[in-house]
């Protein structure tokens, strides 16, 4: 009764940020389609190695809600993840697995609905944002029996802080990738300008003046494709806005600790304000604090922007076939001030199990959940579906592609990102509107950080405390 109780709680924390509820997921808000048809049901008994009926496994149903977490088979939301359920069936034939697809636009508030009318589905692959957010709500099972010593030493600990809570795991790790900007190569290369990008370097890494020499070059002789992409119209990619603004202004978004916020400084508030002039310049897209992420990637898929801010060798992949115009697009970091190495947030993905209070349904989620990241044969496949990176250190070179070489590469500068802060869902509710009023001109760039973070730091605390 207690966590029922607090799935009610959460839904009133779920109304008040109704708003936010797309946010932070590896796509670009452009979801599949919803109601996949289940998994077929599962013979009642098992075959032993000999032939002969072995004793039948107790019969377990799990429901299990997915994001287009994989790149669609055939063209189809679903199918891909039908294979994996009816390879997983010839190993479990006593689970039946029901699968319901969701999208990035309805899917959250889907999930917060059932949350609150105990209805949540058992097994959800997801990312740290809402997962943790639920562990610290007491909705999730633990993890930590399922993950094998030499799996935990395989994967960075920047992605074990992601994944868990008081020192719990509640989000089993599989599929990574920086966020980075993505870039318009054909556009440099039609005006002859493609040594203004550091594609030459192996970081890539260049400074906020090589960055504004670019985007004037595009400005100047490509009059059809606005160079920047910029929005603030919902919480949706919020990564992207808080990573760009960071870099151009040296500093972090939370402090070391994520108590308290960090990027209300003189330089970024001064970035903040050459993001707002660049917009009425022309420079960024016009109408950026009404566009939310999904619009302006759907602009540079379009051929209509230079640079989108929002982008991943995991985008790259499911945008290949989404494209509206015939470009090349390649991966670049944020700049800043001096070139130094930029601090790069991580998209991480993974599955988490509700606790809905029953034991067999738990283990036979986990046992899918082994299944989907570990198995000898899926496993690898799964991972390389999903168009991202493993988080396992030992798991490289999965694509022959220079950009996703790159990805790799660009691991190296991954920071730990501010989504496992206490009180973050909150928090993000009060980042757009900072960067809406500096882009209406309603305030300076530096006061509207100052407002930011009089607000989150309000946030944070009352979590902290409340935790306590």
């Amino acid at each position: 009764m207690q966590r029922k109780a607090k799935r009610a709680g959460a839904l009133l924390a779920a109304v008040a940020a109704i708003s936010m509820l797309g946010a932070c997921s590896g796509g670009n808000g452009n979801g599949g389609n919803a109601g996949a048809p289940s998994a077929s049901p599962a013979p009642s008994a098992a075959t032993n190695s000999s032939g002969g009926e072995a004793a039948a496994a107790k019969p377990v149903e799990i429901t299990w809600w997915n994001f287009p977490t994989y790149q669609p088979l055939d063209g189809e939301v679903g199918k891909y993840e039908k294979g994996i359920l009816e390879a997983f069936n010839r190993k479990y034939p006593e689970i039946k697995v029901n699968l319901e697809m969701i999208t990035f636009d309805g899917g959250p508030q889907k999930l917060n609905v059932a949350i609150a009318t105990n209805s949540a589905p058992d097994l959800i692959y997801d990312a740290p944002g809402r997962i943790i957010d639920w562990a610290k709500k007491d909705l999730l099972a633990p993890l930590d029996d399922m993950i094998q010593p030499d799996v935990r030493s395989d994967i960075n600990e920047a992605f074990w802080k992601q994944s868990t809570v008081d020192g719990k795991t509640y989000l089993y790790p599989v599929n990574t990738a920086p966020f980075l900007m993505g870039v318009n190569k054909t556009v440099f290369e039609k005006i002859g300008e493609l040594d203004l990008l550091p594609l030459d370097r192996p970081d890539r890494t260049w400074t906020v003046d090589e960055f504004k020499k670019a985007l004037q070059a595009v400005k100047d002789k490509a009059p059809d494709v606005t160079p920047l992409g910029f929005y603030a119209k919902s919480q949706a990619g919020d990564q992207g806005t808080r990573a760009f603004l960071a870099n151009l202004g040296g500093s972090r978004f939370l402090n070391e600790d994520n108590s308290a916020v960090a990027i209300n400084t003189d330089p970024a508030g001064q970035a903040l304000d050459w993001i707002a002039q660049a917009a009425k310049d022309k420079t960024i897209v016009q109408g950026a604090a009404s566009l939310a992420a999904a619009d302006v990637n759907d602009l540079f898929l379009q051929g209509k922007l230079a640079f989108t801010i929002n982008y991943s060798a995991v985008l790259r992949a499911q945008n290949a076939t989404l494209k509206k115009a015939e470009f090349e697009d390649v991966l670049l970091p944020y700049p800043t001030a001096d070139g130094s190495k930029p601090k790069l947030e991580p998209y991480l993905g993974g599955m988490a199990i509700f606790n809905n209070d029953n034991p067999d349904k738990i283990a036979a989620a986990k046992k899918l959940i082994d299944f989907i990241a570990n198995d000898a044969e899926w496993g690898k496949k799964n991972l390389i579906q999903t168009g991202g990176l493993s988080v396992r250190n030992s798991v490289t070179g999965l694509y022959d592609d220079a950009e996703y070489k790159y990805a790799e590469t660009a691991r190296a500068f991954i920071t730990d990102p501010p989504t496992i802060a206490d009180g973050y869902a909150e928090v993000r509710t009060f980042w757009f509107p900072a960067l809406q009023s500096a882009l209406l001109g309603s305030s300076s760039g530096k006061q509207a950080l100052d407002e930011f973070a009089s607000k989150a730091d309000a946030a944070i605390a009352a979590a902290k405390s409340g935790s306590k």
